[in-house]
């Protein structure tokens, strides 16, 4: 017994659990050099420390103990380099996968942040120039209500974690322009996340760079008939002639806050002036 550690000696060497090493025993991973009949005790030889060494520095580098068993049933420099390169891979895309994480909420952050000073001017009608934009969209089924909004909206972010997808941590809808002027401002014909340019699915949209008018909706969506309202009274006004179906770009929304009069909502419509034959063609929604 003298050539022997105790489970406890070699917890303490280690800086692993008793109850770790016990577990690994279980699981036929680690198994004790002797267990004393009379009382149970487990006792560990020498040359097993750097066995339980490389089972740890396996555990950290992300193996799971499954794989880490099969491996060292038989292991030898061949295949332990086949197994750390494939390791290797996996932790490349595990990164790649986080720095594009980071980078989508920076961008909710910043959404997030920006959303406080463009509440302060809710409801107030602005002309600007839209940049290309491209959106991951699924159909809204019939009748087009909230329900039917949500489950496509769900869709697509289903669809993006599956596909491993570049979408923004956001989410919109598609509202066409006929419904709009019969006042049917909450029936939705598509939902959408924003995604990055580069992803080639067929379910994508572009949209094009042009002349939009938007204005920043302050509240829940059934409430939102008002704000249409103030934007087709601008077109009027200004005349300017609506050559798209809206866009709802969701800013708050049930991701960021619980409250719904919190919600923030920016509505976008492509626009040209009136007789101002071809100068922008009309965008069209699949």
């Amino acid at each position: 017994m003298e050539d022997l550690f105790s489970i406890g000696e070699l917890s303490k060497y280690q800086n692993i659990s008793k109850q770790t090493l016990i577990f690994y025993d279980k699981i036929g991973l680690f198994r004790p050099a002797y267990v004393d009949p009379d009382n149970g005790y487990r006792y560990y030889s020498a040359n097993q420390i750097d066995y339980l060494d490389t089972i740890l520095i396996m555990k950290k580098v992300g193996f799971s103990l499954a794989e880490i068993r099969e491996h060292m049933q038989h292991y030898d420099t061949e295949s332990s380099l086949a197994l750390l390169k494939r390791q290797q891979a996996a932790i490349e895309e595990q990164i790649r996968e986080l720095g594009l994480i980071r980078s989508r909420l920076s961008h909710r952050c910043a959404q997030i942040e920006q959303a406080e000073e463009q509440r302060k001017r809710q409801g107030e009608v602005t002309l600007e120039n839209a940049s290309p934009y491209s959106l991951l969209f699924h159909r809204v089924a019939a009748p087009y209500r909230p329900r039917e909004v949500s489950i496509a909206s769900k869709q697509c972010f289903a669809e993006a974690f599956e596909k491993k997808l570049p979408i923004f941590f956001q989410s919109g809808v598609i509202v066409p322009l006929a419904r709009i002027l019969e006042g049917r401002y909450t029936e939705a014909s598509l939902a959408f996340a924003p995604i990055e340019s580069t992803a080639r699915v067929p379910n994508i949209l572009r949209m094009p760079a042009g002349q939009c008018v938007t204005v920043c909706h302050a509240g829940d969506y059934a409430s939102i008939g008002p704000s249409y309202e103030k934007l087709l009274r601008y077109c009027r006004e200004q005349e300017l002639e609506i050559v798209s179906d809206a866009y709802e770009f969701c800013i708050n929304d049930y991701i960021t806050t619980h409250d719904e009069s919190e919600y923030l909502t920016k509505i976008l419509f492509y626009v040209q002036p009136k007789n101002a034959a071809g100068d922008a063609p009309a965008v069209h929604t699949p």
